[in-house]
This record gives C-alpha cells, sequence and structure tokens, in this order.
C-alpha cells in the first residue's frame, strides 16, 4: 500500500465509484453499463457508462491501467512538449494509470462536466524513471449562469489552496489555454483547472494535490446538476445545446491530448476513449445568434475568460 503507483490505482477506482453514485442517484431510472476490458499489451481498465437516462444524455466515468511500450507516435508527442526520453533499443517501457469522465446531461441549462487525473512512469535505456501526473476539471454550460460558474470555480480553488495559493491561478489560467479551439477563437468552455507534466516538488505531494482535486469533482458539479434538472426549456435552446456539442466534438477530435495518446498507443479501447463524445450534436453552416441574445452571452465569455473568484 506504500507504493504510489498502487495508492494512484486505490485513488482513481475511488473517484470512479464516487462519481458513478452521486449521478445514479439522481438519475435513478438510467442505469450503468459496466465493462471491464483488458489489454493484450498490458492492463486493462472499467468503463461505466450510463446512457439515454431522464438527467444525463450520456455520462461515463473510466478508469484505465495500461504498462507496456510507448509507441513512437506516442514518444514523438512527449518529446515535443519538451520531455527528454532516451530509449533503449527504440524501446520505451511506460505505465500509464488514470480516471477520466464526461457527463452530457439532456437539459440544456445543466453544463457538461470533465474530469481526468492521471499518473505516468517511463523507463528510460539507462534504468532511470521519469514519472508525472497530470488532470484537472472544467465546465461547459450551453447557457451562462455566473452563480454557478463562482461556485464551480471557488471548489477547485479550495482544493488548490490547500497546497499552495499560486496552483489556483496558474491552473485556470492553463485550462483557459488548454481548452482553446484555435479554428473557432473561442474556449471549449468556461474553464475549472488543468495541468500536466507535474513532477515537483516531490511525488507525494503532488499525489496529495491529485487527491484534493479529485475529491473535489462531487462538490462542484453534483450541486450544479440538482439546482437546473428540471428546469424548463425551449426546442430553441435545446437546438443551441446540440450546437455547443458539435464545438465540444471538435476540440476532442482536433486538439485533446488524451485522446491523441489514446488513438496513437497499440491495443487501445476505442469506445473507451471516444467515450467523450456526446450521444447528439449539430453543425449548422453559418450559424450565428443574435446580438444580445443569452447566446451571444456564453459566446462572449468563451472568446474572453473572466476571473470568477475575486
Amino acid at each position: 500500500r506504500r507504493e504510489l503507483r498502487s495508492r494512484m490505482e486505490l485513488l482513481i477506482m475511488e473517484t470512479q465509484a464516487e462519481v458513478c453514485r452521486a449521478l445514479a442517484a439522481l438519475d435513478p431510472g438510467a442505469s450503468f453499463s459496466v465493462d471491464t476490458w483488458e489489454r493484450k499489451e498490458g492492463g486493462g481498465g472499467i468503463s461505466c457508462v450510463l446512457q439515454d437516462g431522464e438527467v444525463f444524455e450520456k455520462a461515463g466515468v473510466n478508469v484505465s491501467v495500461v504498462s507496456g511500450l510507448l509507441s513512437e507516435e506516442a514518444a514523438r508527442q512527449m518529446r515535443s512538449r519538451g520531455k527528454s526520453l532516451k530509449a533503449k533499443d527504440g524501446k520505451l517501457p511506460f505505465c500509464a494509470m488514470g480516471v477520466s469522465s464526461v457527463i452530457h446531461p439532456k437539459n440544456p441549462h445543466v453544463p457538461t462536466m470533465h474530469f481526468n487525473y492521471r499518473y505516468f512512469e517511463i523507463e528510460e535505456a539507462d534504468g532511470t524513471k521519469q514519472w508525472w501526473f497530470g488532470g484537472g476539471t472544467d465546465l461547459t454550460p450551453t447557457y451562462l449562469n455566473e452563480e454557478d460558474a463562482v461556485h464551480f470555480h471557488k471548489t477547485l480553488k479550495e482544493a488548490c489552496d490547500k497546497h499552495d495559493l499560486k496552483l489556483y491561478p496558474k491552473y485556470k489560467k492553463w485550462c483557459d489555454d488548454y481548452f482553446y479551439i484555435k479554428h473557432r477563437g473561442e474556449r471549449r468552455g468556461i474553464g475549472g483547472i488543468f495541468f500536466d507534466d507535474v513532477d515537483s516538488p516531490s511525488k507525494e505531494e503532488v499525489f496529495q494535490f491529485v487527491k484534493s482535486c479529485a475529491k473535489a469533482v462531487v462538490p462542484c458539479y453534483i450541486p450544479i446538476v440538482k439546482k437546473h434538472r428540471h428546469d424548463s426549456f425551449t426546442p430553441e435552446e435545446k437546438l443551441w445545446q446540440q450546437l455547443r456539442r458539435g464545438r465540444y466534438v471538435e476540440f476532442n477530435l482536433v486538439y485533446d491530448r488524451g485522446t491523441k495518446f489514446g488513438l496513437l498507443t497499440p491495443g487501445s479501447r476505442i469506445e473507451s476513449i471516444l467515450m467523450s463524445l456526446p450521444l447528439t450534436a449539430r453543425w449548422e453552416y453559418m450559424h450565428t445568434p443574435p446580438e444580445s441574445s443569452k447566446e451571444a452571452e456564453i459566446l462572449e465569455v468563451l472568446r474572453n475568460p473572466k476571473d470568477w473568484v475575486h
């Protein structure tokens, strides 16, 4: 139990169970499909997906623990962001584990939420190990509710502040920069926190920080779902939700690093990687919302991120 890899594995399993219980309690008529899978190259995972419920159109919570040899494409992707990886005979043994979730509600007044917390370890040619943590939690509303945005960000800030007051502003900005759909000139949502390649001050301290962030997932999001799940909505509001879901798909397939890594890793389970995609989405040619509309209001925030906690 003292081995950090084992403790991280336990944390991601606990987080999956905790989030699934919270979602099931809000959507009691629906049930999770639980899928255990194995990867012939090493490792496996558990995918829990709730689909077409009363509250959630699609909600998935995955855990995976995989090991083996890093593909050339995945190693190239890591080197492109500054990793110095010294392979032995072209081979890099790795271990990766994480919990990942995307929750797409039916009601356009309930935001989509995503979180992911992960740990990587790579053994280099001389036997030394490189390790790092990554992750984050972010919110993608169809319509802006400032009270919800403040609650979400404050809860994440409190989790970060337990460890270092500099972390929330740093990782909030990283989140705004990362979830940027360059070809649209807008963010995917109203952000949250995001970090990657974190390997200091120590393995134990980073693990404790990641644990605090994982424990903040339910309190930052579930109260927002409870508040809005019975809100009335119009067909026009549902249409706008579908168009915003299209943007979500664009980001995940074009830019998301986790999706790219999964698609580049031999033996990956494609259904689990693409679980993040919504059940339904829409693309309309040259759709522009009216000026001063609620649709235009959210677009303004997506183009110019706000400070929600000061």
